[in-house]
Parts: structure tokens; C-alpha cells; sequence
């Protein structure tokens, strides 16, 4: 069966087991060979992705591997529908043909994105890029969903299937899902997520049945420190620290590309962090918990406590705010520079070279940004900046689970195309 781009975001079991070595080989070559070729493929589909259209000679001159093997894996690309030729070539810059620059065959292939918040879910559809092509909000009724996590994931699948249906010729590669809380990554489960009430939620195995696509999973810290060294503010960066601030806080950290998960993926949960000055009750019977104190329930209590919004929407502070509302204005002042504060007790233990912060108030008032770069500190500030996605964070969060497989290993395939 011939081999089409749809079949790299497929499990990668049948791939990633070795075949049988002969009595008088080792399967160690094998193995290194293996993960040699996925690591240069990676590399030139991502040179690709930051620098297209690009020459081949200009990808082997930034990536160091040789023009033939450049050419080889740009043929494997162009047969699976990744990449294209430009249609004008360019100036070789001396004797010989003009140089044809390859890019990224956007119009052919998308990728499905399910983001589950506690108010709603978010379904999305992202191109190659990370762009945000189509985008639904599926609003849930109640914190905890009386249709259950089944019901979550069945309007979300079919939430996707009506976005596919609004964009015409282009073919699903697989479906990203984040959530926070604690996610299991290579189990495909939610393990827990108290403000859902979900325990042991099989998300790949249920939204896979339902959407007929391979399915990859994360938790959205996770997801969105991978969006930003793909797309956004961590690219080029040789470490980077993500602080997710809503309803739930979470934290991931990335070095070298690889994005640290701990045993069972456990790693990045903050919720307990405490915060100094803090004096909010947490449900572990301690005051001043990161979660407790910053989330967006939080925010929206003590507004409502000040008379600045009447229900449990944390756009509405903000909107307060833009409006002139000095009570507005502090309040989410001073939720950035606890969260700076919080940043910079991560900063001390990590070191990261940039730290991303995707938390409300600093997505949309420079005044927040400054309180959350004062919290951290004038000798650190230049590191942290706001999210590269400040409109589109949540649809981006979920796609980037299935485009960080793609782009990690692209000419992974299984036995059957999609």
C-alpha cells in the first residue's frame, strides 16, 4: 500500500519495533541507524518549517548534513504531500540551474485539535504552520459535565467532523488533545483532573474510535511549550520554561527539544507551589497554594467580591479593566506579580534560557506585563515574554500535541494508510 503523510501521525508501535537481528548481528547499529535517520529527518522538515521556501543546498549548509542525503529526505517528503517545489526558481548565484526552494505543502494537510477547559472545549483545526484554520467553542454545563468525559469527547468529535466539513479538500493527519491536570501521555489518558471530576479517562482510545484517526495526547503546558519552540516565542531557544495560568496552573520545561515528562508524565504539576504573601485556602488544607491563589476562579470571586462583575467570566475583569475600573485594573495587576513571583522561584531552579507565560492579564495589558517581569526581577525580566498565540492559545494547544509527533519523527508510518 503506497505510503501518504497520514499514516506519520499513526501509533508508532509497528515503527518503533526493531525486526529480528540475524544470529551473528547486533540490533544496536540498527537502532542507532534508526533513530540517526528519524533525528535528520526531523531536522530538515523543521529548517523546512522555519526557513521555507528554502534551497536544499541552504538547508545542508544550516543543518550540516550532506546535499545528498538533504535531497533524499526532500523527495521522501514531496512523495508523502509534506513539502512542495516552488513554482519560481532562484538565482543559483553562479554556474549551474537555478536553485528550486522547497516549502511546506499547507494546503494539502491539516491537523484536528481538542482542547478540554473546565467552562468549555475547544476543537480547532491548524494547518502545517500552527495557523489556526477553523475553531469551535463547545461550552460545557457545568464544572463538572453531566454528560461525563464520554460526553465531553463525543461533541468533541463531532465538533471536528463539522470543521472538516467547512474546509473542503484538505485531509486530517490525526487528532491533538490537551488538558490540564495530570495526563498521561503515552497511555493516552487523563488520570485525573479534579475541577472535571475526571479519573482515568481513556482519551485515545475513545476519541481514536470515534474519529477514525490516530490520536495524540498531552497535557496543554505540555502542549504549548512544544507550540512555542514550533512556532511562537521559544524558537531557537535551547531551553524554555512554559507557566500556564487559568483555571488550572501548570508549568513544562524543554531542553534541547525534549520536553521533560517524568514517570507516568507527572512532571510540571505546580498546583501546590506556595506563593509568598499568599492567603488563599487551598483543598490540601493549606493557605496560599499557586493554584488556589492565582486561578482564574479565584480572579473572578474576589472581582465579584469588589463589585467589578456580577458572574464567572475572567474576560469581563479584563473588560472592566480596558473600561477605566481601577478596582479591575489591580486586581489583575497584582495576580501578574504573584505570578512573577511564582516565575521566578521556577527560574532559580531551572535556568531556562526563555520562559513563556500564558496568563490572561499579561496577554492583554502591558501593565501586567510589567508587574509579572517585576515580580521575577530586572536581572531575569528580558527572559520572560507572553505567549506567541495570545488569540488563539487553547485551539493552538491541542493541535500542537499531533504536530509536535509530526514534526518529531515525520517518516514514521504504519503498515496502513489512512
Amino acid at each position: 500500500m503506497p505510503r501518504t503523510a497520514a499514516s506519520t501521525l499513526s501509533s508508532s508501535s509497528s515503527s518503533s519495533t526493531p525486526s529480528s537481528p540475524s544470529p551473528s548481528s547486533s540490533p544496536i547499529p540498527r537502532i542507532a541507524d534508526r533513530d540517526r535517520r528519524r533525528t535528520s529527518a526531523s531536522t530538515i522538515l523543521r529548517s523546512v518549517l522555519e526557513h521555507g521556501p528554502v534551497a536544499r543546498s541552504t538547508i545542508a549548509r544550516l543543518t550540516g548534513l550532506s546535499p545528498a542525503s538533504v535531497t533524499d529526505y526532500c523527495s521522501r517528503f514531496t512523495e508523502l504531500g509534506l513539502i512542495r517545489e516552488a513554482t519560481t526558481p532562484r538565482p543559483s548565484g553562479g554556474v549551474g540551474r537555478p536553485h528550486v526552494p522547497v516549502d511546506l505543502d499547507e494546503s494539502r494537510f491539516i491537523v484536528g485539535g481538542v482542547h478540554v477547559a473546565v467552562p468549555y472545549t475547544t476543537v480547532a483545526l491548524l494547518d502545517l504552520r500552527g495557523r489556526v484554520v477553523a475553531e469551535r467553542e463547545l461550552k460545557h454545563s457545568g464544572a463538572t459535565d453531566p454528560y461525563g468525559p464520554y460526553g465531553v469527547l463525543a461533541r468533541a468529535a463531532d465538533g471536528l467532523a463539522a470543521l472538516l466539513d467547512e474546509v473542503p479538500g484538505s485531509r486530517p493527519l490525526g487528532v491533538g488533545f490537551a488538558a490540564g491536570g495530570w495526563v498521561d501521555r503515552d497511555s493516552g489518558t487523563v488520570v485525573e483532573h479534579p475541577l472535571l471530576g475526571w479519573r482515568e479517562v481513556p482519551v485515545r482510545e475513545v476519541l481514536g474510535a470515534q474519529t477514525g484517526l490516530p490520536v495524540h495526547v498531552d497535557g496543554h503546558a505540555r502542549a504549548l511549550v512544544n507550540a512555542e519552540r514550533l512556532f511562537g516565542q521559544a524558537r531557537g531557544s535551547a531551553s524554555v520554561l512554559h507557566l500556564f495560568v487559568g483555571n488550572v496552573v501548570d508549568a513544562a520545561f524543554a531542553t534541547n527539544d525534549e520536553v521533560h515528562h517524568g514517570p507516568r508524565s507527572q512532571a510540571g504539576s505546580i498546583t501546590h507551589l506556595p506563593v509568598p504573601g499568599g492567603t488563599e485556602p487551598c483543598d490540601c488544607g493549606r493557605v496560599g497554594c499557586l493554584q488556589a491563589e492565582l486561578s482564574e476562579r479565584t480572579l473572578c470571586r474576589r472581582a465579584r467580591d469588589a463589585g467589578v462583575i456580577e458572574g464567572a467570566n475572567p474576560l469581563h475583569v479584563v473588560a472592566a479593566a480596558a473600561a477605566g475600573d481601577r478596582e479591575a485594573v489591580r486586581l489583575l495587576v497584582e495576580r501578574a506579580g504573584a505570578v512573577g513571583r511564582a516565575a521566578r522561584l521556577l527560574l532559580d531552579v531551572l535556568n531556562p534560557e526563555t520562559v513563556v507565560v500564558t496568563e490572561m492579564g499579561v496577554v492583554h495589558r502591558e501593565d501586567c506585563l510589567a508587574a509579572l517581569r517585576a515580580g521575577v526581577g530586572d536581572e531575569r525580566a528580558a527572559a520572560v515574554v507572553p505567549t506567541g498565540f495570545p488569540h488563539s492559545v487553547l485551539a493552538v494547544a491541542g493541535g500542537s500535541v499531533a504536530l509536535d509527533v509530526l514534526y518529531r519523527d515525520p517518516l514514521a508510518a504504519s503498515p496502513e494508510a489512512i
